[in-house]
């Protein structure tokens, strides 16, 4: 559905091009301070107009409707919604008997007999993560002791040498040239860290709703997702037990971080480290083939409209946003999962 969260509850509706997106969030902590400017600095973080990104640029300024009174969470529901004014609908007419591949127009339109808003993607585009975004905010203000943190580690199998200025990489910035050049795209994977400033342990509800799957949940409603992986991941396979073990410390915490923060679904006190996999742009210039449902013939398709050439260049806070959605629902339901290590050493006697 489109609602995730139990009491921090997030819904998101709108289509990438209606009048408008947004989304309603449950169980916001009453008298939280709500700043739209700090909102927008968020927001400015995934926005395009760089090397490889759409040239579709909205202005993106987020409208706060309910939920919100001199700046301050009321604790009702609160309601952000964003205006879409930069859109060019005639550019999709096409995919009604053409449908793309590597999107949802074919099995968006059987799953919904065709009712589907098929414009830009409509719910199912990227569009859709904005006001993730903004959600992402309200839940971080809410985990004033976490810091959540994501970058982008790799572009194309390029390995920036500094992963926070990635989109500045002389050789990130040569692959996005020739995936332009080519009228092609390119994938990439950010990597997210969580952190606590006391002891983050014990968040996790094993069996379904362990850590892990709640965070995987959560990431792989991100569009274009195609991979996530915990501490050492899938090289975890090719390891011996005493490769990959953490061995435990006097102060309760891992020597190394092989499992990325958690064990048996629950926070074990380390960072919570994860990487995300993200596709290359389905939407790409190059002719691609695809079967026409008018003519019942597969035929050349030339998509138009505007996309990224790499939108995971775009992704590190739509990452560090479904992460601290997650961690926010989960540190309500379990309010002494990050205590100062004192206290849980006195548990522990």
């Amino acid at each position: 559905m489109n609602s995730f969260g139990r009491i921090f509850r997030v819904s998101i509706f709108g289509e990438s091009h209606g009048p408008m997106i947004g989304c309603t969030i449950d169980g916001v902590l009453p008298g939280l301070k709500i700043s739209e400017e700090e909102m927008m600095k968020e927001i400015a973080r995934r926005k395009s107009g760089g090397l490889g990104t759409t040239p579709r640029v909205e202005e993106d300024s987020p409208c706060l409707v309910s939920g919100v009174l001199d700046g301050v969470a009321t604790g009702a529901p609160l309601t952000i919604v964003f205006l879409n004014n930069n859109t060019r609908s005639q550019d999709y007419s096409q995919l009604l008997s053409t449908p793309r591949p590597g999107h949802a127009d074919l099995t968006a339109a059987v799953k919904y007999f065709d009712f589907q808003d098929y414009r830009g993607g409509g719910h199912f585009s990227g569009r859709l993560t904005l006001p993730i975004v903004a959600a992402g905010y309200i839940a971080k203000q809410m985990l004033k002791d976490m810091s959540i943190s994501a970058e982008l580690i790799e572009v194309g199998g390029v390995v920036p040498k500094l992963p926070a200025h990635a989109k500045n990489d002389p050789e990130v910035k040569k692959k996005l040239q020739e995936a332009i050049a080519e009228g092609d795209s390119l994938g990439g994977i950010v990597e997210c860290t969580i952190k606590c400033q006391n002891l983050l342990i014990g968040l996790g509800e094993p069996f379904w709703d362990s850590l892990e799957s709640l965070i995987s949940h959560a990431i792989f409603s991100i569009p274009g997702v195609r991979g996530i992986e915990f501490g050492d991941g899938f090289a975890a396979s090719r390891m011996k037990g005493s490769e990959h073990n953490d061995p435990i410390g006097a102060d309760m915490l891992p020597v190394k971080n092989g499992a990325g923060g958690i064990n048996g679904g629950i926070s074990n006190g380390a960072p919570i480290v994860f990487r995300v996999a993200f596709k290359p742009t389905s939407s790409i210039s190059k002719p691609q083939v695809t079967f026409n449902f008018e003519s019942k013939q597969m035929e050349a398709l030339q998509i138009k409209g505007r996309h990224d050439v790499c939108f995971a260049l775009r992704t590190p806070v739509i990452v560090e946003a479904m992460a601290a959605i997650v961690m926010a629902d989960l540190s309500a339901l379990n309010d002494s999962a990050c205590l100062p290590l004192e206290d849980a050493e006195d548990d522990e006697d």
